[in-house]
């Protein structure tokens, strides 16, 4: 036996190969042996068996005869299927890492199979190749990518072996490049393999079938892909500044003495949110700062190091803005003396 067989229920044909013949020469009944169902048809290594009887009147009343068993081994069919699990694209940011795309493999074969994985990161039709980082399978079952708990993926060491109708989940982790923008897309597909072999529908791999039977390539070609989309969601941000002069004569000279407003306007876009943001301006020469006037989003922020967004250091104005999403402004206001 090649591996330990498996039961689950559903409904197709079989491929069939004629077995070892034995003849039976008393037999009072035939049994009738019900095979669970099977995605391709009845499970591999089952044999089925037929015997012919036949009868006929003699003087002293009626003879009946049986022929020979004929006995046939149900080959094993490769087949199996790869799906994305995800229902359109996974949202990700520049940047990031361990991105994951889900995917389901499953066995459409009639026997137990194991399936070597291989990701493919550098496909056509998309806007940048992200960094392939590892595959996953699924360990507590629960179609999402849990860090620490899942198994990491050791091609040869811990292929996947499916049962006849399992699937199991996996998940392919990328890293997104730093230079990437708002809404980019990355194709990334998995292929899943029947260790067995692969080929053309009706590849025939003799003796490595359930049972010792042959193994048989199916309309799959025993083997799966599936593609996934990453998108970038990613922010951006434009700072403007404006300024307006007061002078002492309620003119807007630019003359010693006069007073300059500064306000500049942080304008975050794209999609996603800007992370830490923060915001320096150095004090103009020629200028003095006029101490208490800083201010974001009219509110006055203290000169000091302290607990709120806002510092003056002697130089220059800082404001923290924090994490700022997408489509939001800020708006910080100082002011200056020309000397």
């Amino acid at each position: 036996m090649k591996r330990t067989a498996f039961y689950r229920s559903s409904h197709r044909s079989a491929f069939l190969r004629p077995g070892r013949l034995s003849v039976i020469t008393l037999l009072a009944s035939a049994a009738c042996i019900t095979q669970p169902a099977f995605a391709a048809g009845t499970l591999a290594g089952t044999n089925i068996e037929n015997i012919a009887t036949a009868s006929f009147d003699v003087g002293a009343g009626t003879v009946d005869i049986q022929s020979n068993a004929v006995v046939i081994l149900v080959d094993e069919l490769l087949d199996v299927t790869v799906t994305s699990s995800d229902p359109g694209d996974v949202a990700t940011t520049n940047g990031a890492t361990n991105a994951a795309l889900t995917y389901r493999v499953t066995n459409n074969g009639n026997g137990p199979e194991s399936y070597r994985l291989t990701p493919n990161v550098a496909n056509g039709g998309d806007d940048f190749d992200p960094v392939f980082a590892q595959i996953v399978i699924d360990a507590n079952n629960n179609n999402v990518y849990d860090p620490g708990v899942d198994t990491v993926y050791v091609a040869g060491t811990n292929d996947p072996l499916l049962a006849p109708d399992q699937g199991v989940t996996i998940f392919v982790l990328t890293n997104i490049p730093a230079t990437q923008t708002n809404g980019q897309r990355a194709n990334v597909s998995v292929t899943a393999a029947a260790t067995t072999g692969t080929g053309a529908p009706g590849t025939t791999f003799a003796g490595q079938g359930q049972g010792d039977g042959d193994a048989v390539v199916g309309t799959s070609g025993a083997d799966g892909e599936a593609s996934g989309f990453l998108r970038v969601d990613a922010a951006s941000v434009a700072l403007a500044k404006s300024a307006a002069v007061v002078d002492p004569f309620g003119g807007s000279n630019a003359v010693p003495g006069a007073t300059i407003t500064y306000t500049i306007t942080a304008t975050v876009s794209g999609a996603g949110s800007l992370t830490n943001l923060v915001v320096n301006d150095p004090i103009p020469a020629g200028t003095t700062y006029v101490a208490g006037s800083l201010a974001l989003q009219s509110t006055l922020l203290t000169d000091a190091a302290d607990a709120d967004a806002g510092n003056f250091n002697g130089s220059r104005i800082s404001v923290a803005l924090g994490n700022v999403p997408a489509g939001q402004t800020r708006t910080i206001t100082f002011r200056t003396v020309i000397q």
